[in-house]
């Protein structure tokens, strides 16, 4: 009886020894200390919780802010669950401390962006779990920490449109990835190739099109449905989408799995209908026919031009074009090609002119089209740009005057000319006869072009 009270003694006292907040239970199962703080009203994490406690539930409160004081120190937590709070802050470094961390329960709270400095420390999380808050951006270098750990993060239920897809193909331990019921458009190909342990990919209720051929699906079997799959198998969800049926998801209609909802929202022929009652040549696709690009255009040297070339097909055509030199033009200083098919020269040069290629490309083929380009020198560029050198008398109604300033004498061949003298680095005066007998006259213009340029651009 004595020795069962000594018993009973020591475990009264450390239970005592353990600090409990007030309204909470705590447990203490050595080694691991847990405290259930469930439904208890808190708004705010509690100050007197045991910083040697290894789990701690906090979920069905009305938490708003998560600061760095609240878990300092915490080493030894390996499970938190803050689920069903108000929770719509989360203060820099607010889980610095916790480096032993497994588990981190979100969801249900008011999130709506993670930023690369929440999730510092949590450098042995395996388990993320923001599902059901209002996110609608996740910063690439938020799930940095942990990229190498993390084997289950669940993103669904929020308001994400984009998903770092980088990071994501870096979680190379992930077991199940959920990004269904959100608002993503597009799904990168090849995101997923070096997920080698993934096993649920969940990407059910977006706005997906279409969704993307992976190597990694070639490699192992892909189910639809979890049920009677084996264990080695990808489960791959993805109903709820307004799927476009056309070539590019054959391989999607080619899985194994049993029956499930999905159904085509275009194009009109296949609208409605039940994805796996289609037969796989119902989806096709059509090579890409160019509607309309620009005729043949001439311009003066220096000016600019935009070439014009528009393509339909399914999908839609992507559009680029080939110079004359036989290059693939590309985004420079000078040209700039636009998705719309678009092709903008600035300051056109002699080497420009010719004939460009429009290539209009799908999944179906390719269509081209030429666009000739005629560049005409400008009328009064002299044959050097060294304001040294005097020009010689031509065609070009300017002549140059080697003099400092205008002669006072009338001379007889030139009376007709457009004379420039007192030339220096920045200036020059020029003079020329007056117009007065050429009715209509309003204004001269004056156009120029400096010896420094890389490429002709006249100036007014």
């Amino acid at each position: 009886m004595d020795r069962l009270l000594v018993c009973l003694l020591v475990v009264s006292a450390a239970v005592k020894a353990m600090l409990c907040p007030k309204r909470c239970m705590c447990q203490n199962l050595s080694p691991s200390f847990t405290i259930l703080c469930t439904k208890t009203g808190l708004l705010f994490v509690p100050p007197s919780i045991d910083r040697r406690t290894a789990e701690l539930r906090l979920m069905d409160n009305f938490i708003t802010t998560l600061r760095r004081k609240d878990f300092a120190n915490m080493t030894n937590l390996i499970h938190l669950t803050l689920s069903r709070n108000t929770i719509s802050q989360i203060m820099p470094y607010a889980f610095f401390d916790l480096k032993g961390l497994h588990a981190l329960h979100l969801d249900s709270n008011r999130l709506t962006y993670i930023n690369e400095d929440h999730f510092k420390g949590l450098i042995n999380l395996r388990h993320l779990i923001l599902s059901n808050n209002q996110l609608s951006y996740i910063s690439p270098g938020s799930l940095d920490d942990f990229i190498e750990t993390i084997e289950d993060l669940d993103l669904s239920y929020n308001n994400l449109v984009n998903v770092p897809w980088e990071t994501v193909a870096k979680l190379s331990n992930v077991n199940t990835v959920s990004l269904d019921h959100n608002l993503i458009e597009f799904v990168p190909e090849g995101i997923f190739s070096n997920l080698h342990k993934l096993a649920r990919l969940d990407m059910t209720s977006n706005k997906l099109k279409k969704i993307p051929p992976d190597p990694l699906f070639s490699r192992i079997p892909v189910y639809a449905k979890s049920k009677g799959s084996p264990l080695t198998s990808l489960v791959l969800s993805f109903g709820g989408n307004p799927l476009h049926c056309n070539c590019e998801l054959v391989w999607l209609r080619r899985l194994t799995r049993e029956d499930d909802l999905e159904t085509c929202a275009s194009p009109p022929e296949l609208m409605g209908k039940y994805f796996w009652s289609i037969k796989e040549e119902e989806f096709v696709c059509e090579p890409p026919m160019i509607t309309h690009r620009t005729p043949k255009v001439a311009v003066s040297e220096g000016q600019s031009v935009s070439l014009k070339c528009k393509a339909v097909g399914d999908p839609d055509p992507y559009v680029r074009w080939i110079a004359p030199d036989g290059k693939l033009v590309s985004n420079t200083s000078r040209t700039t090609s636009y998705e719309n098919g678009t092709l903008d020269l600035v300051g056109t040069s002699l080497g420009d002119k010719g004939t460009f290629t429009c290539i209009a490309s799908n999944a179906a083929g390719e269509s081209t089209a030429p666009v000739e380009l005629v560049v005409t020198p400008y009328p009064n560029l002299a044959n050097s740009t060294n304001c040294e050198k005097e020009a010689e008398n031509g065609p070009s109604d300017i002549l140059i005057s080697a003099k400092s300033s205008f002669p006072n004498e009338t001379k007889g061949p030139q009376e007709k000319a457009v004379v420039v003298g007192e030339l220096t680095s920045s200036s020059a005066l020029i003079q020329w006869p007056s117009q007065q007998h050429l009715p209509g006259i309003r204004m001269f213009q004056i156009q120029y072009n400096s010896s420094s340029d890389e490429i002709l651009v006249y100036r007014t």
